[in-house]
């Protein structure tokens, strides 16, 4: 369907309701941010750090339900809310929200022009003195009522002049170390607080929200272009929807969400959404984990694949290096059709109309291969009909063992090798590859959204469906990963499988733009991160660096998938869903655009006719200041 003109200017409203954005205006930026006091902070709690081991309760006094502070703390962690107005006090958990041993953080904010004239001893203020450290306070809005503010009963207290949502996103962005603090109050609060009062806070350089405007962009030449290209997107059915996220010097100042879910056109996608990443997951799950060891000295580039893969040593793999199979230039195939080989003599499987016009199974499968019920067997789920045994996944790491090698060495992108990495991964840190990446890079990141088989965790609603699969599984793909090899592993691989929002999209890239440190926190060095984005074969023609994708050696408008602009140094890598993500040391960049442009049929194409994804990053370069 083609989507008029007033649905694409509903779209676009849309987007700015729910954007931790309030609104691009730089003077109402700042003068909440001048209004922002850290009144007491004694327990160092600010700014908040350890968050995997945290969980949020947010208790508001005098908000709307949905109010920015509470978006915005969600998009640093999942955070429940409980309103003091409501005389539902049930905490209600959102999805993926931190066990019940993580430690609490209480946040108590206050609306001071919703108090309607409330005595001092109105409940968020009552306790004793010796009230949990793990607890702070945020006022909003100067009144008398402040002078109820009391050291003596909060160990950290932030003051906000006003309340509007600036206010309040930057309150959210305090406490988690996206901005510092050194502002004084400008006025007597209380006796306890005269002016003058207040502490300084330093940040730690946590991903923050800003208007363009406080880094010099053209917010009308940014928002104008990305909305006219996502547009023609739309009009052309290139996608059904999309997010769009921009960054620039850690700051957040662009991220909208366009379209729909589907082409039904009944749920709006929503920036908290989830997207299949695709083959982004070859640079956002075990690439991490090597770029760490290697930065820790016990991971060797130039080490064949047999040091850390034994099963390869009676292989023609064996003494392959990781720095030419990182770079696809190890002669590796591209890729191997692991489902081929679950046909038995003359059954059937449709993946092609040709050979099965009416796409009927019969389900006539070798041995501990597919089957059509689950059982302690057959435990491995790929659509409500088709259940995988146990055992086929070492089938196919035999089989990518046995596959041959090509006659050249040359730049031919392959996955096989992350096929392998998972269980790579697992051997060297003694844990169940899923937990050693979610402990290790995720949850410290805050990046809640960032992993597999997110049905799981999240509600459908939240999940953007991928698919509808007329080539293997012959049902909609909502919530598990579209890559059949992929699928075929329990969805836990490093060729595809991650799913994400942008917003924690943004979190592990940032680290890697930042030299592989995030919020304080050092997770390997930027010479290790220097060297895997760095090109290894470029004097043979190829392009790629270890894992990343790099820029055409020689710009070419035609078959580049990124902008003119980029940097030499800039690095990313696509996904086949309709996914790309970009980052650009030169120039401080981000970029991320999420998409389902498989759906309803891989076959859609627009994408590249149109050329979105490059015109996008060409336009976000073009309304930079000039250098």
């Amino acid at each position: 369907m083609r989507y008029p003109i007033l649905t694409l200017l509903f779209l676009f409203g849309l987007a700015t309701a729910f954007c931790q954005i309030p609104n691009n205006n730089l003077t109402d930026y700042t003068t909440a941010r001048q209004g922002l006091v850290v009144l007491s902070n004694k327990q160092q709690l600010l700014p908040v750090s350890g968050l995997d081991g945290l969980r949020i309760v947010l208790f508001t006094y005098g908000f709307e339900e949905n109010n920015e502070l509470y978006r915005t703390l969600n998009t640093y962690l999942p955070t429940a809310e409980v309103s003091w107005q409501s005389t539902d006090t049930e905490i209600k958990y959102p999805p993926s929200f931190p066990n019940s041993e993580a430690k609490e953080l209480s946040i108590i904010a206050v609306n001071q022009a919703g108090l309607d004239g409330a005595q001092v001893g109105f409940s968020p203020l009552r306790g004793p003195a010796d009230r949990n450290a793990n607890e702070l306070i945020i006022w909003f809005g100067g009144g008398p009522e402040a002078a109820a503010l009391d050291p003596s009963r909060f160990h950290t207290i932030l003051y906000s002049e006003e309340n509007s949502a600036w206010a309040q996103s930057l309150a959210a962005q305090l406490l988690f170390g996206a901005i510092g603090c050194d502002q004084r109050l400008s006025k007597n609060v209380s006796r306890y607080f005269p002016v003058g009062s207040g502490v300084t806070v330093e940040g730690n350089n946590r991903l923050g929200f800003a208007p363009p405007a406080l880094l010099d962009i053209n917010t009308k030449l940014l928002q104008d272009s990305i909305q006219r290209i996502v547009a023609d997107g739309l009009q052309h059915q290139a996608f059904p929807g999309a997010q769009v996220l921009v960054a620039k010097g850690g700051t957040i100042v662009y991220h909208e969400a366009f379209g729909f879910h589907t082409d039904q056109e009944k749920q709006p996608v929503q920036k908290t959404d989830l997207y299949d990443l695709a083959s982004i997951t070859k640079i956002t799950s075990a690439l991490p984990a090597l770029i760490k060891w290697y930065s820790e000295g016990s991971f060797e580039l130039d080490a064949p694949l047999a040091n850390y893969y034994p099963a390869a040593s009676r292989s023609n793999k064996a003494d392959l290096s990781f720095r030419a199979m990182l770079s696809h230039h190890a002669r590796l195939r591209p890729w191997i059709p692991y489902w081929q080989a679950t046909l038995r003599g003359n059954g059937k499987y449709p993946w092609s109309r040709a050979r099965d016009p009416e796409r009927i199974n019969d389900y006539r499968f070798r041995r501990k291969t597919l089957a059509r019920d689950s059982s302690d067997q057959y435990s491995i789920y790929l659509s409500p009909e088709l259940w995988q045994h146990r055992d086929y996944r070492q089938k196919m790491m035999k089989a990518i063992m046995k596959s041959p090698l090509n006659e050249t060495a040359e730049y031919r992108y392959s996955g096989l090798l992350f096929y392998l990495l998972p269980e790579i991964v697992e051997q060297r840190s003694g844990m169940p590859y899923e937990d050693y990446l979610s402990q290790t890079f995720y949850r410290p990141l805050g990046a809640y959204t960032l992993g597999f088989n997110p049905s799981r965790y999240f509600p459908r609603e939240r999940i953007i469906p991928t698919e509808r699969d007329s080539f293997f599984r012959m049902q909609l793909l909502h919530g598990y990963v579209h890559d059949e090899g992929a699928a075929m592993m329990g969805g836990l691989s490093a060729n595809a499988g991650l799913f994400a929002n942008a917003y924690d999209l943004a979190k592990i890239m940032q680290l890697y733009l930042n030299g592989g440190t995030y919020a304080g926190q050092q997770f390997f060095s930027a010479s290790a991160m220097d060297t895997f984005t760095q090109r290894h074969y470029a004097a043979e023609g190829n392009r790629r660096g270890l894992g990343f994708d790099k820029p055409l050696l020689e710009y070419d408008a035609a078959s580049s998938s990124v902008a003119e602009a980029a940097s030499d140094s800039s690095f990313g890598h696509s996904g086949y869903t309709g996914t790309f993500t970009w980052a650009d040391p030169e120039h401080d960049l981000l970029f991320i655009f999420l998409s389902n442009r498989v759906y309803p049929s891989r076959k859609n194409r627009g994408i590249y006719i149109r050329n979105i994804r490059p015109r996008i990053h060409s336009a976000i370069y073009e309304a930079l200041p000039a250098q």
